[in-house]
């Protein structure tokens, strides 16, 4: 079995490439010539590293019809929400044309891969308190163009489902973290900051944004693992969540972080971490993804926060 892994430096892709190498499978990933290398540098002998800009629907076809695929994890974007704030056209371009190019290559070399598409569950936006837990079923109302991007994607997995019968499994992933997490993500953020205050590196000071979010977390082992069952066992067309079920306010996961350093820290709100709008809750209803597969989450998240501290630990 081969698999395709679109943007295999990445913090998923990375975890994804190991996930899929512990299970025999042959791994192909794409990168691109400004890609970082440290988070696949143990694995890249162990893969092949193809370079390819997914906005290129040639490059995108000669990959594929060079590696033919069985199963392809596109989990390549621009993943991060402020930075679709200020640069909108490029993020939407980005996710979606990349995913086109993707689909139609398959789509025109009738190749019987299982595709999963990588979600978010940033696509529901605006939810009101009565709709949480958040179901597949709850209206999308995407509060940033990062959203919109990821519903464009979402909604062109299930019309290529429908028109071309592509294998298209939509995953609407909630907020997920752990080692490799880019340090512009607020988990990963937090604990640089406490790792560098640790080492002398800054004043005992925390910058912080929105602190009254409520985000729902599950470790990024798990994720690829849910990517993984998806291809295997989930409906083609079907959208499913990926979440762990429970929520915290991002002020709660701070303080777990701060509560793993026994350095005395201040905490200081920094205007410039605000978003023009933001999403006041986030909690995932996985239920019809663990009915479909079986997953559940099995890291808690007390250890992943724990995880990651360590791994900025040793990288400041």
């Amino acid at each position: 079995m081969k698999a395709l892994v679109t943007g295999i430096a990445g913090f998923v892709g990375s975890h994804m490439a190991e996930y899929l190498l512990d299970k025999n499978v042959e791994v192909v990933g794409t990168i691109r010539n400004r890609s970082r290398m440290d988070h696949i540098i143990d694995i890249q002998h162990k893969v092949k590293l193809v370079e390819c800009e997914l906005r290129d629907p040639f490059s995108v076809e000669s990959l594929i019809a060079e590696e033919r695929p069985d199963l392809i994890f596109h989990l390549a974007a621009q993943s991060f929400v402020p930075t679709s704030w200020n640069s909108p056209v490029d993020t939407i371009h980005n996710n979606v044309a990349g995913q086109l190019n993707i689909f139609e290559a398959v789509r025109r070399l009738q190749l019987p891969a299982r595709i999963q598409i990588a979600c978010s569950s940033e696509e529901y936006g605006h939810v009101e308190p009565h709709e949480t837990p958040i179901t597949e079923d709850n209206p999308l109302r995407p509060l940033s163009p990062y959203a919109v991007s990821k519903a464009a994607q979402d909604y062109l997995g299930y019309q290529y489902y429908k028109s071309y019968g592509l294998h298209v499994i939509r995953t609407r992933t909630f907020n997920h973290t752990g080692p490799r997490r880019g340090e512009q993500f607020v988990t990963s953020n937090f604990a640089k900051q406490i790792a560098e205050i640790e080492k002398g590196l800054r004043p005992p000071v925390v910058s912080v944004g929105n602190l009254q979010a409520k985000r729902d977390f599950t470790d990024v082992r798990d994720v690829v693992n849910a990517y993984w069952l998806a291809l295997h066992h989930a409906e083609p067309g079907e959208a499913y969540n990926i979440a762990s079920g429970s929520c915290i306010t991002i002020q709660e996961l701070l303080d777990r972080l701060l509560a793993l350093s026994t350095v005395s820290i201040e905490v200081v709100q920094d205007p410039s971490r605000m978003r023009p709008s933001d999403v006041e809750i986030l909690l995932g209803d996985a239920s019809r993804f663990q009915h479909q597969t079986g997953w559940k989450p099995t890291i808690s998240f007390d250890q992943t926060l724990a995880d990651l501290l360590q791994y900025w630990r040793e990288r400041v």
